[in-house]
């Protein structure tokens, strides 16, 4: 069966849904008030404090609750990757070592200041 005005169906139905989302949310509202009370009590006689709710984090800052069947997996300090110590190409024979790379050190600056050269710094001819 045809309608005249087909816009006026749709509209008709468009009330419907916001009618009816009106009274889900009503009865959402209502059912939440309600879970808040029951969460409340259960706080009240079990004594529990946001610590123990996973409620607040490190420094007093409120934490999103994790699932109690997660583990949670803590930050490794010093997470970067240590790199390897270069090798030496410069040494003095008293302990002082040098890759070579960077600023001068002030052992091999002085070496240099006292009349050394850096062919004579190198590790592979002290010995």
């Amino acid at each position: 069966m045809a309608t005249k005005n087909p816009g006026t169906a749709l509209a008709a139905i468009n009330a419907q849904i916001a009618a009816l989302q009106a009274k889900a949310d009503t009865l959402r509202r209502k059912e939440v008030a309600e879970v808040i009370e029951r969460i409340k009590g259960a706080i009240e006689h079990y004594k529990l404090t946001a610590e123990d709710l996973g409620l607040v984090g490190r420094k007093g800052r409120k934490a999103v609750i994790a699932k109690a069947d997660v583990p949670t997996k803590k930050p490794r300090k010093n997470a970067a990757v240590k790199k390897p110590a270069g090798v030496i190409k410069y040494t003095d024979g008293a302990g002082n070592n040098w890759t070579g790379k960077g600023t001068r050190p002030g052992w091999f600056k002085a070496a240099i200041a006292a009349g050394k050269t850096a062919e004579d710094l190198l590790a592979n001819k002290v010995g």
